[in-house]
């Protein structure tokens, strides 16, 4: 597995793999990507782990409304690069960590 940190207020949209982007009719279902229970506090922000399949390569976010454009500079960021377990782990260590409750 990968995994992101991904900010509240903010989603993914396009998802990149090894051939180009994810096309949902070739692959007959949708990548697997899910918002793990755990996070961490950095900068002030909330970020929320999330994990992907090893195939997926890169991950495009987008804010989820207006007010997260209006507060950034940036409309749109590509994570090119995902992280793995021990780069997870690492940046947890360093940071307040913070967890979702059921």
């Amino acid at each position: 597995m990968k995994y992101f940190f991904l900010a509240d207020g903010w989603t993914y949209n396009r998802i990149w793999e090894r051939s180009g982007i994810w096309n949902e009719n070739a692959w007959r279902r949708k990548p697997h990507i899910k918002c793990l229970p755990l996070g961490m506090i950095e900068n002030n922000q909330v970020l929320w782990l999330h994990e992907v399949e090893e195939i997926i390569m890169m991950v495009e976010v987008i804010p989820v409304n207006e007010n997260a454009k209006v507060s950034s500079n940036i409309g749109q960021v590509m994570l090119k690069r995902l992280i793995d377990t021990e780069q997870v782990i690492q940046s947890l260590l360093n940071a307040q960590q913070i967890f979702k409750s059921s």
